[in-house]
């Protein structure tokens, strides 16, 4: 009778154990179809009001009512994008916390400051979100009127040309030098604290151009400064009669400022599936295209494959742009 109740109690606790276990992982397939279950942060490495802020806004807002959830948006501003990606990946993986950012806090950052992460190996990309072009904007009283024009000039007046950027390592600061590159000629750059006071300054006729992530445009319009062509590797949907850099001669030149969202390592595929899908569907909404053209920007959905090889495309270019202008961030 004693063997025969032991026997008894084993197999009630392996019946036991074994319906904990189903149990549990029931639960797990539940609480993974319910995702999301409370709300999700997007974190964003620059201050509000910039154009990275409120594109996240833009998407957080339609991504609130597609998952019937609230998403914030969470302001980390410092190193370029490098704090809000540090914050993100030392996040859980449970897909509560994302990144948005430009690509160049991978693509760029990596090469142009320390970090003890590197984005490309402790990130994974979701989705390509949208794009803006850079535009060769002068000043109003400039020679030339377009970029090839700007090319001869330089070349007539070695070592007399500034341009103005937004900063050491920004974006448009590589696009310039990514022009010089390719146009083999030389210019002074003037480094801002952003892109507005960078704008300000070639209106003032104090620098001879710069490539303007799109802040520019009612001065194009007004006359106040000249776009001499555009830094992409298509026309403009707003400036449709300019040609781009390409057109007029210089190959290679091409930089657009793409925006994307990054989650951290581990977050389960079928999450990250879900957002890529409902992602897309926001992205196509007409009104989000008319908010993100305020900004000067396309919506411009990736998925994850042709995000990830946006990113290595783009960070080989800038890598080894970086590397052979010696570029760095103080």
């Amino acid at each position: 009778m004693d063997h025969l109740s032991i026997s008894a109690r084993r197999r009630a606790l392996v019946q036991a154990a074994a319906m904990a276990c189903l149990l549990a992982a029931t639960g797990a397939s539940q609480a993974q179809g319910q995702w999301p279950a409370k709300p999700i942060r997007i974190v964003v490495g620059f201050a509000p009001g910039g154009t990275t802020d409120v594109m996240a806004r833009i998407v957080a807002q339609g991504l609130s009512e597609a998952f019937g959830q609230t998403v914030i948006v969470d302001n980390k501003p410092g190193a370029s994008g490098n704090v809000a990606a540090s914050e993100v990946i030392r996040s859980g993986p449970d897909g509560y916390t994302l990144l948005i950012a430009p690509t160049s806090v991978e693509t760029a950052n990596p090469s142009l400051f320390k970090a003890n992460f590197h984005p490309a190996k402790d990130l994974t990309p979701v989705a390509g979100l949208g794009r803006t072009a850079m535009y060769l904007v002068a000043r109003p009283g400039f020679a030339a009127t377009d970029a090839k024009g700007l090319v001869a000039h330089a070349r007539a007046n070695p070592g007399k040309l500034s341009y103005a950027s937004a900063g050491a390592g920004t974006p448009p600061h590589l696009a310039a030098e990514l022009f010089k590159q390719q146009a083999g000629v030389f210019a002074t750059h003037i480094p801002y604290r952003g892109a507005a006071p960078a704008l300000q300054d070639v209106m003032a006729g104090q620098c001879d151009y710069v490539f303007d992530p799109g802040i520019a445009f009612p001065h194009i319009r007004t006359g106040k400064v000249k776009l001499l062509g555009v830094a992409s590797n298509k026309r403009s949907p707003f400036f449709p009669d300019v040609p781009t850099l390409g057109e007029q001669g210089i190959q290679g030149a091409e930089l657009d400022i793409w925006f994307g969202m990054w989650a951290p390592n581990g977050v389960p595929a079928e999450v990250l599936a879900r957002v890529n899908r409902e992602l897309v569907k926001v992205l196509a909404q007409p009104a989000l295209a008319k908010r993100f053209a305020d900004l000067g920007a396309e919506p411009a959905p990736l998925d994850a494959t042709a995000f990830r090889k946006l990113l290595a495309d783009e960070g080989k270019l800038l890598a080894a742009l970086i590397k052979d202008r010696r570029i760095s961030v103080e």
